[in-house]
């Protein structure tokens, strides 16, 4: 493990989230990317309370004390812009792998940016290879089969179980997610998956309820925001995307609670920092597993380092257990990736005027 997650796993205390300096605020150009950046903060009739989210990242960029240049289209990046910093959110850009591309076309045009790099990225969202890491590190991890496109669905590859789970080996916010319990109804939803241009993952479903560890870095060290756990009314139901971005209206069948099972934070918490050292640096991710309700156990499921940041959903959940708003959360995230990207060294220069800032270049050349 590496020394400074080691160090991590044996401090729970949560220290003050970080303030990025006034003149920085004034003078790095900052550039916000996200499907619905310029909305009006209502929600899309196909991404839900995506829009609500991404419009709220907006305002609160605003509310610290930026002026950001705000785009929703991955263009803007294709020449370089006059700006010194991205922050992407545009993740789902509605063709494979498009997580990566906000950051490829950042490290072609040498501009720093928020999150981990592409390759990072990558491994992340492929939810096959972030379970073999996890293996690797010793992390209990249900057995599971990786079906790719273009190669006939293997029934001997398939684990053992009496149900499944069936969804895009890159599912986000459990979109195009099925079930079946026996090898025909996984072959079907396989090869439907495949003809929807995705692969697909197979994995045996746990009886239980989601974990989700949401992990920050402040001054280079990582924090566990407080633990929370998506407690299901029916442990054995599967939670759909309808209901992950508000499309669908009543009730909803879960509630997102911190979770305090002193048996089981400990494993879980020292798990999340083993594995999440495989991504460094990444800003803030979100390390999830399942307990397992038959067995008292957990399992590893995914990580998304890209985790929605919405007010609402568990990491802004957890910042305000912790002690943080909302609005001291995405700044402690941004000025943590600033200060890693070198963009935080200088000395402010009172003499530029916010109107002409300059580049980071022209900055560092005037030092």
């Amino acid at each position: 493990m590496h020394a400074s997650f080691a160090a991590a796993a044996h401090s729970p205390s949560i220290p003050a989230p970080l303030e990025v300096p006034e003149w920085a605020k004034e003078q790095l150009r900052l550039l916000y990317v996200a499907k619905h950046a310029c909305s009006n903060g209502r929600a899309h009739g196909e991404d839900g309370t995506h829009a609500v989210y991404h419009a709220e990242i907006r305002e609160v960029l605003h509310d610290i004390g930026f002026q950001p240049m705000v785009a929703d289209d991955y263009r803007v990046l294709f020449d370089r812009p006059k700006v010194d910093f991205v922050f992407p959110l545009l993740n789902r850009g509605g063709f494979l792998n498009s997580e990566m591309m906000l950051p490829l076309l950042c490290n072609r045009l040498g501009l720093p940016y928020l999150g981990a790099g592409p390759i990072i990225r990558g491994v992340s969202d492929d939810k096959h290879l972030t379970k073999m890491l996890a293996r690797a590190r010793g992390i209990a991890t249900a057995d599971w089969a990786i079906y790719r496109r273009g190669v006939e669905p293997d029934p001997a590859r398939c684990p053992r179980a009496g149900r499944y789970v069936i969804k895009p080996n890159a599912s986000s916010a459990s979109w195009g997610v099925r079930s079946a319990e026996t090898w025909a109804g996984v072959r079907d939803a396989v090869e439907a998956i495949h003809q929807e241009g995705h692969d697909a993952i197979v994995e045996r479903f746990i009886t239980g309820h989601d974990i989700e560890v949401s992990i920050v870095t402040v001054n280079g060290r990582p924090v566990i925001l407080p633990i929370m756990i998506v407690e299901q009314q029916d442990p054995s139901g599967l939670r759909t995307y309808g209901e992950k971005r508000d499309l669908v209206t009543g009730p909803k069948s879960f509630a997102i609670r911190p979770f305090e099972d002193a048996r089981h934070v400990p494993e879980i918490a020292a798990a999340a920092l083993n594995l999440m050292d495989e991504f460094m640096p990444f800003d803030y991710g979100r390390f999830e597993c399942r307990l397992d309700l038959e067995t008292g156990r957990f399992q590893f499921l995914e990580v998304n380092l890209n985790c929605n940041l919405w007010s609402r959903k568990t990491i802004g959940m957890a910042a305000r257990l912790a002690g943080w708003s909302h609005e001291q959360l995405i700044e402690t995230i941004l000025c943590e990736s600033l200060a890693r990207n070198n963009l935080l060294h200088r000395a402010p220069m009172t003499h530029v005027s916010f109107a002409s800032r300059p580049s980071a270049g022209e900055l560092a050349a005037a030092l």
